[in-house]
């Protein structure tokens, strides 16, 4: 055998062999079965990016997300969440925190001249350097730990833990109708996070005031695309999906992986032939939404199905991809304003997947005012064949007809 094919047969075969057959002995009996698994299940390389419109944003939008939805689990699973409180009484953990860090810092990375508006910033961390060194150490641990490669494309490790909070205080902008800008929610529905239901990674890319990227990480959701939407669906085997889009390129999912990014597959609402038959995604805090008027909403739809409940962009990804059906959050006060990263990705995946998406006076959502909806009051999210007649009879509970 000539030596180039010697060495060849070594380093691609017999070398692979010789670690994983002594990474198998060395390591614990448990754990046996899932490192030959990982061996033996195909993953989409993540370095080779389409020539299509927005493709380099929409993987480093899907593996950021994916990366800080790791980091979001380890907290979870462990006995203390760390939770603080803000000004605004809303719990806050230390997945918030760690999870912006990692998704900033991989924007940075790839899109230095990009603006973002992000939820969090470091002030009280910088005035608690206990929780600040919690973060850092979560932070700097969490990795694509199968996947060098992903590692490489999102910039690597964050370099110290001052970094990590320049980097969190770093999603400042005051938002806009001009440029590029990234929208950031690290966990969407912080109390479903504490509580073990929905919660949402959520990042999404305007351009000139427009969504052009939507990614979406649920790591509560079931996989499959089909299962039944229920309120009590939550942590657990077959769970974790991300739901994305392109604008113009339609939306889909794909499984939550801890390395390269799974196989995707595109997505589409679900065609309400009866009424009768469809479901509401609401929010579970009674202050996040009038449940009171949904009800009567649906009473006039001829609705008799219960709502289905849940914290999160997760609604948006649900009736997406046809496991819901109508998603509404109405005003509970003249004066609230939404957050513009509560908003972004799923607007877009819905409407990217056969949805619209309006407010309740019928206007498209408006992300070019800046950090909040100003413009907006409300939220109707459905499949455009059925939209306007949801409008028609939110707008007559609503009292908002001429």
């Amino acid at each position: 055998m000539p030596l180039e094919s010697r060495n060849n047969f070594f380093y691609k075969i017999l070398l692979p062999l010789l670690i994983l057959t002594l990474a198998f002995f060395l390591s614990p009996s448990s754990s046996r079965l899932n490192l030959i698994l990982s061996h033996l299940t195909p993953q989409t390389t993540t370095v080779k990016m389409s020539s299509s419109p927005y493709a380099k944003e929409l993987l480093i939008a899907q593996l950021s997300i994916q990366r800080a939805s790791i980091l979001t689990k380890r907290v979870f699973q462990e006995s203390s969440k760390g939770t603080i409180s803000k000004s605004d009484a809303s719990p806050v953990t230390i997945g918030d925190f760690g999870a912006q860090a990692l998704i900033i810092s991989a924007l940075k990375h790839n899109f230095p001249s990009d603006q973002i508006v992000a939820e969090e910033e470091a002030s009280t961390l910088r005035n608690d350097p206990l929780l600040s060194s919690k973060i850092w150490d979560l932070v700097k641990s969490t990795s694509l730990s199968s996947s060098p490669e992903a590692e490489s494309l999102l910039g690597g490790q964050i370099p110290s833990e001052s970094k990590m909070l320049d980097l969190i205080d770093s999603g400042n902008s005051s938002g806009g109708r001009t440029g590029r800008i990234w929208t950031i929610d690290p966990i969407d529905g912080t109390k479903g996070f504490l509580r073990g239901g929905q919660y949402a990674v959520c990042l999404a890319l305007l351009e000139d005031g427009d969504v052009k990227v939507g990614a979406i990480a649920c790591p509560n959701l079931p996989v499959d695309d089909s299962a039944p939407l229920t309120a009590d669906i939550g942590d657990g085997e077959g769970r974790g999906v991300i739901f994305s889009a392109v604008k113009g390129q339609g939306a889909t999912s794909r499984p939550l992986t801890t390395g390269d990014l799974a196989e995707g597959k595109q997505i589409s609402m679900k065609p309400i032939t009866e009424m009768s038959a469809a479901s509401f995604c609401e929010s579970v805090e009674a202050g996040h939404s009038n449940q009171s008027e949904s009800a009567r909403i649906a009473e006039k739809l001829g609705i008799t199905r219960p709502s289905v409940r849940m914290d999160s962009q997760a609604k948006y990804g649900s009736i997406a991809r046809g496991a819901g059906d109508i998603y509404l959050r109405l005003p509970t006060s003249k004066t609230y304003q939404e957050k513009i990263w509560d908003h972004a990705g799923g607007d877009l995946i819905v409407r990217e997947a056969g949805g619209e998406v309006t407010d309740t006076k019928g206007n498209r959502l408006d992300f070019g005012v800046g950090r909040t909806l100003a413009s907006n009051s409300g939220v109707i999210a459905a499949p455009k064949a059925v939209h306007a007649q949801v409008l028609d009879v939110v707008q007559e509970v609503l009292g908002l007809k001429n």
